[in-house]
């Protein structure tokens, strides 16, 4: 029986399992399929990470948050959960392998993954032109031109990632104005090699059997374009990892919000008693390290006090 189960091994989760360990729990498992260290590691540079000084990658930053974590106890299972219930006081942790583990409490921080911008073409050609990721797949444009898809601050970071090493980049928003920092905002405005592609949306990403060749966008007159690019990134927004929350009947382990998140308070509790969330799956997530990082602390101490009641009284 585990004190405490970790579903998750971003930001938040290896910073749970930090505190969960640090501060007494003495089972804790973390379970992650993939490498710790979440989506953060594809960032090519961090530069608002407290304490984190000059130019650092997202890789470099969460290199030593395993070890850390691992030097007080934290065990790391590389296997997927594919579902989460309570029994009475007890929670079941389905995994992959057909093994079923059991926790007084859980902590889920599973995160979220891109979204689909739902242009024609963009399933068809995904991974043969089409990406949703700078760092991964920008080397294959080096001094080529490339079109970006978005108006945040992921699209607009990332536009000026693949602005150093390819010829020119074309930055598509559907407005005139963009949700991102003002600071990162003006950042590309300043960026020779930019071009913004306002009040338009991508029609259709089209190619050969060699990948993409162009991306065909209409404005808000109607208008149509086609960008001559073999590289399209989108960056549009997250859906939510919540899968292990859902029931054999279909509902959620605990109450959520229409769009999939996570209903949580300010100490990470959701409506199910010893049920914690954090990090970019719950309600209202900054979605930026830091904030992941507070959630998994805080999440711990809670499950720390929530394990102590639960056997002691």
């Amino acid at each position: 029986m585990l004190d405490c189960a970790i579903i998750g091994g971003g930001p938040a989760g290896l910073t749970a399992g930090l505190y969960t360990t640090r501060g007494g729990l003495d089972s804790v498992t973390m379970y992650e399929k993939g490498m710790p260290g979440g989506q953060i590691t594809m960032s090519s540079e961090i530069e608002n990470y407290p304490g984190a000084v000059g130019e650092i990658s997202g890789m470099d930053l969460m290199i030593p948050w395993p070890a850390q974590c691992q030097k007080f106890g934290l065990k790391h299972e590389m296997v997927e959960v594919t579902r989460v219930s309570k029994e009475e006081n007890i929670f079941k942790i389905y995994r992959a392998d057909g093994k079923v583990d059991e926790a007084h409490s859980v902590i889920v921080g599973t995160g979220s993954r891109p979204r689909r911008a739902g242009f024609a073409g963009e399933d068809k050609f995904f991974g043969r032109g089409v990406s949703t990721c700078a760092t991964c797949d920008g080397f294959f444009y080096k001094s080529k031109e490339v079109a970006v898809v978005g108006g945040g601050d992921t699209a607009l970071e990332e536009a000026l990632y693949l602005a150093k090493i390819c010829a020119k980049v074309y930055l598509i928003h559907r407005r005139d104005t963009f949700r991102a920092s003002p600071n990162t905002v003006a950042r590309v405005k300043r960026t020779q090699n930019i071009e913004l592609v306002l009040n338009s949306v991508p029609e259709e990403v089209y190619g050969d059997n060699m990948g993409v060749t162009g991306l065909r966008v209409k404005n808000n007159a109607g208008d149509i374009r086609d960008i001559n690019v073999p590289g399209v990134f989108t960056f549009v927004g997250n859906d939510v990892n919540n899968q292990t929350l859902i029931q054999e009947d279909g509902t959620f382990l605990c109450e959520m919000t229409k769009s999939g998140e996570v209903i949580v308070d300010i100490s990470m509790k959701t409506s199910v008693p010893g049920l914690f969330a954090t990090g970019d799956m719950r309600i209202a997530a900054p979605k930026q390290v830091v904030c992941a990082a507070g959630d998994g602390a805080v999440a711990a101490l809670q499950a720390i006090s929530y394990v102590d009641e639960l056997l002691n009284h």
